[in-house]
């Protein structure tokens, strides 16, 4: 196997590429926390005519309507995600990520540019189109990231995905907050919420001009070469070092094996070969199991889920929420920084669950037992305010857990070949789950209060718990070796064959040729 990483190793390269990469991951929390403030404006809902100038509003309708709005991102997520596999194999994952942001500043165009006159049209459009670009963004970062990241930090550098994520969260709910207190009257509210979109973008379109291609990618294209220098690159040492020499026989030695055992049998047996249907299983398992856990039902309907244990005022609705994301950065920053690559993934992500489970039970407890007054705009009692109290403690147990380890899981437990394809499958199962959450929580909140959190409490306590227990450990194992966890090689047959690589590499024989490259190639 790959010789241990060096002490003297460097890895700001790495992180770096991480940041840039990961601009993209920003705005998918930003995208989720940005819609929910913007939807539950009297004056947005006034101005697209979501509830009546005069006259009683339909809550029916302003749910629909909100719900609709929230998801159509998701539908374009949904399709970004799914056709982003073949677009990375072909021309690998820094131009996938360049051509889907460029994607998503059309998107973002549109929404700033919506107004009274155009009605709903821009935002619905403008909204699936950025979810076209954050679909790909999703699936194809965290797979270029862990390609690019040596094993005993992968898991810290490839869970900066949830960091990310939570800031990008954190800065929309203080966009929402800023924009109710000074210009909640005006088209400036969604045209500065949806505008601040451009600036992330502008700067992932620049940050990718700076950063090297995957040396997995290269590597399974027959540019050998150029996948060694990448890989000193990144590494920060010579390519003659025994260390990057050794990480590169390594990723040869299983693109041979995938090579050799998936020869004219295409993308049937990408899915359904020996070891590998298992890991789509769980990628499009674990996803699903994310999203039921409460945490989207939250991030999109921030400020409604707030008013609904009795921040009924909206300026205090929109602080509880800020306070909110500064506690999910916060969690998921000490959790990602100290704990992700010391404490085990099934560990981990159980702890994760059963401690969001207690917190939803005692919120859905409280919210019985002490229900909010119905006065709209009255400062929130004190049984509110323990609510919000164990609701961000339920955001740390969720960001120790199901928040980092799910994305940097999946990205662990793919092989090269069949990476893209695993991580599309993860993320449109994320986003299809994403759809239906965003459907459904806005008829929830306002049907079955308490109860609501009841059900997510369950699900935490009897799915998530159970499914982090049954999946195989990952920690400490390069990405290679995954084959051998999942039961696609034996340890003995992927130790000859490395033996086999090194004798030709010692050899100048070099390893796969660009002939071959092509018959390794899925699609």
């Amino acid at each position: 196997m790959a010789k241990p990483s060096p002490r003297i190793l460097h890895n700001s390269r790495v992180y770096w590429l991480a940041f840039v990469v990961y601009w993209g991951v920003f705005l998918i929390g930003y995208d989720s926390g940005i819609a929910g403030g913007v939807i539950s404006s009297t004056y947005f809902q006034t101005a697209f005519g979501i509830i009546p100038v005069s006259g009683i509003p339909n809550q029916r309708h302003i749910d629909s309507v909100s719900s609709n709005i929230v998801s159509a991102l998701q539908c374009g997520a949904l399709l970004g995600a799914l056709t982003s596999a073949p677009i990375s194999a072909r021309i690998g994952r820094r131009y996938t990520l360049l051509a889907h942001i460029l994607i998503f500043l059309v998107g973002a165009a549109l929404l700033t540019s919506a107004g009274r006159g155009r009605g709903l049209d821009y935002i619905y459009s403008g909204r699936f189109v950025e979810g076209v670009g954050l679909g790909a963004l999703s699936a194809v970062a965290p797979a270029y990231v862990s390609e690019c990241s040596p094993r005993d930090v992968r898991g810290r550098i490839t869970g900066i995905f949830q960091i990310m994520v939570a800031f990008g969260l954190t800065i929309a709910y203080f966009v929402n907050y800023g924009v109710n207190l000074h210009v909640h009257e005006s088209s400036k509210m969604w045209r500065l919420s949806f505008g601040f979109e451009i600036v992330p973008s502008i700067l992932m379109i620049l940050g990718l001009l700076t950063v090297k291609e995957s040396p997995r990618w290269l590597a399974s294209k027959g540019r050998n070469e150029e996948a060694l220098a990448v890989l000193a690159y990144l590494r920060g040492v010579d390519p003659g070092s025994s260390f990057v020499r050794s990480e590169l026989t390594e990723i040869e030695a299983a693109l041979t094996e995938e090579h050799d055992t998936r020869k004219n049998l295409g993308v049937r047996h990408a899915f359904f070969g020996k070891g590998n249907f298992v890991r789509f299983a769980i990628a499009f398992f674990i996803f699903l199991l994310q999203q039921w856990c409460g945490q989207n039902a939250i991030n999109y309907y921030t400020p409604q889920t707030f008013a609904s244990i009795g921040y009924t005022n909206e300026t205090d609705a929109l602080l509880a929420s800020a306070i909110y994301g500064v506690v999910k950065i916060i969690a998921t920053t000490v959790f990602v920084v100290f704990f992700i690559d010391s404490l085990g993934r099934r560990a981990s992500l159980c702890i994760s669950a059963v401690g969001m489970s207690v917190m939803l039970f005692i919120v859905g407890a409280l919210l019985k037992t002490h229900p909010p007054p119905s006065t709209i705009g009255s400062s929130p009692p004190a049984a509110s305010q323990a609510m919000a109290a164990f609701l961000y403690l339920y955001e740390c147990f969720f960001s120790v857990g199901w928040g980092p380890l799910v994305t940097v899981y999946v990205s662990d437990i793919f092989p090269n070949r069949t990476r893209h394809y695993g991580l599309a499958v993860a993320s449109a199962s994320k986003w299809l789950w994403t759809f239906v959450i965003s459907q459904v929580t806005p008829r929830m909140i306002t049907g079955l209060g308490y109860k609501m959190f009841l059900v997510f409490a369950t699900l935490n306590f009897g799915a998530l718990t159970v499914f982090s227990l049954l999946i195989p450990e990952t920690r400490g194992h390069s990405l290679e070796e995954m084959d051998i966890i999942f039961g696609s090689i034996t340890a003995d047959q992927r130790r000859a064959n490395i033996e086999q690589h090194e004798k030709d590499f010692d050899g100048g024989e070099g390893s796969t040729t660009a002939s071959d490259s092509e018959t390794l190639s899925i699609v």
